[in-house]
């Protein structure tokens, strides 16, 4: 199960670093690259608690089964696709198989481990998530500048067809397969506990909403911005207070709609929401104009792009895991200080490449403060939101935060890409000195969204 969740997580970041290679083999504009990007995301972050229910409803082990294949199936067509149309396509399904596969991850091991044995279990999930970002930089690096047989950017994907015809070999052997919450329980804890509905038409609604507001932000730059791309916007606004509207109704008729709006009247919860959407935002938007000034503009190539993201991934990843140690004087300041240090951090980046410089001392000091600042503004917000729900709430919030982080990367590609994309364009020929200057905006852009959430984090709430 870890493996599937570390090999669909690789996939999240493997493929920034064989972005340029993506968009120089298949004539890719830069919308395409944020598309194949963000598309991935698009279908995991809308599908993202059908998944979870699927999963009570047919069985974890079953629909996990169902993810990995369509994962599978849909990498081996991204590593043979002829042109940015098809790729995009094929993204698009690579997300619904992880929106099928990785909802079942933390489920099975809820329902598998007990007391200590969960503990390990969970710090074992906890260790992936942070490694795997990490990872991805690097392994994409790797894959692309080894041009295995002159295959180019295609391993990212293909590498992930034998890994996942092993895992599930291993995983009909291992794995439960049967229904889980497909009958109610009548004795126990449990008792009288049926599967919840799948609110298909609230996934059509915010389906709809989510794809109205990507693309226009995707493709309006370099369409001009033309009077559909706002007529799209505005659709999307409409369809989301619809969306708001229908399931609040479906609440108040004891149905099971996708958000409960019971969840996001918990206290703190609208909080925890923006401060998780911005987070992601800014870690989308900054790794995708990174990549994109550092082997575009300055001409790094792909393997040292991603050793050059090792250090914010590496800590990242240490911060997340060590956190709850630090003083309990700390932790009420730990999510608004780690926003200050994005906003002071990421101009550190801007000034490192100004000019057209490679950076130096500072660009890797600057690095480490992104990294600390993305992990201190994302997992004690995570941790105590959740820890504020009750348990009979506790999967709606899951799902609830696991969506908005999601989006917050799918918003954070599409936003900030497109004003270094338009930036970039404005300024003339692209080269190592326009480039900096475009990553310069989006940086600048960055810190902006970051103090925005420190000055909310430290607006008084109601316990």
């Amino acid at each position: 199960m870890l493996a599937a969740q570390f090999m669909a997580l690789l996939d999240v970041f493997i493929v920034n670093v064989a972005a340029p290679a993506i968009g120089s083999d298949l004539h890719a504009s830069g919308a395409d690259l944020q598309l194949v990007i963000a598309g991935y995301t698009i279908t995991y972050s809308v599908l993202l608690i059908t998944g979870a229910r699927l999963g009570d409803r047919l069985g974890h082990g079953r629909v996990h089964l169902a993810g990995l294949a369509l994962f599978t199936a849909a990498s081996l067509a991204c590593g043979l696709a002829g042109g940015a149309g098809a790729l995009i396509v094929f993204r698009l399904v690579q997300g619904a198989g992880s929106a099928l596969m990785i909802p079942q991850v933390l489920s099975l091991i809820q329902r598998t481990f007990t007391g200590e044995a969960r503990v390990r279990a969970l710090g074992a999930y906890s260790a992936v998530i942070a490694v795997g970002a990490a990872a991805g930089q690097v392994v994409g690096g790797v894959l692309v500048s080894a041009d295995l047989f002159g295959t180019g950017w295609r391993p990212v994907f293909l590498v992930n067809v034998p890994v996942g015809a092993v895992l599930l070999l291993v995983g009909r052997r291992v794995l439960p397969r049967d229904g889980g919450a497909q009958r109610p329980r009548t004795s126990g804890a449990g008792a009288g506990v049926r599967p919840r509905g799948l609110d298909l038409p609230g996934l059509v609604l915010l389906g709809a909403a989510v794809s109205l507001l990507t693309v226009p932000l995707v493709l309006g730059q370099e369409e001009d911005w033309p009077l559909w791309a706002w007529l799209s916007l505005a659709a999307s606004a409409a369809l989301l207070a619809v969306f708001c509207g229908y399931e609040s109704r479906l609440a108040r008729r004891g149905g099971a709609p996708l958000i409960t709006p019971r969840v996001l009247r918990l206290p703190g919860m609208g909080l925890a929401v923006f401060q998780v959407l911005a987070v992601m935002a800014v870690n989308g938007g900054f790794l995708f104009a990174l990549t994109l000034h550092v082997q575009g503009g300055l001409g790094y190539s792909p393997l040292r792009a991603g050793l050059t993201f090792a250090p914010t991934a590496a800590v990242f990843g240490l911060v997340g895991l060590t956190w709850r140690r630090w003083p309990a004087s700390w932790q009420r300041w730990l999510t608004p200080s780690g926003f200050v240090l994005i906003a002071l951090s990421v101009p550190g980046v801007a000034l490192a490449f100004r000019g057209g410089h490679d950076g130096g001392a500072l660009l890797y000091l600057a690095y480490a403060g992104v990294g600390v600042g993305l992990a201190l503004g994302f997992s004690p917000t995570l941790t105590g939101a959740l820890a504020a729900v009750r348990p009979e709430d506790a999967a709606d919030a899951s799902g609830l935060l696991a969506t908005v982080a999601q989006l917050g990367q799918l918003i954070g590609v599409a936003a900030f890409g497109t004003l270094f994309l338009n930036r970039l364009e404005s300024l003339g020929a692209p080269g190592a000195y326009t480039s900096s200057e475009a990553l310069s905006a989006c940086m600048y852009a960055l810190a902006g969204t970051a103090v925005a959430a420190a000055v909310a984090g430290l607006v008084p709430r109601r316990r």
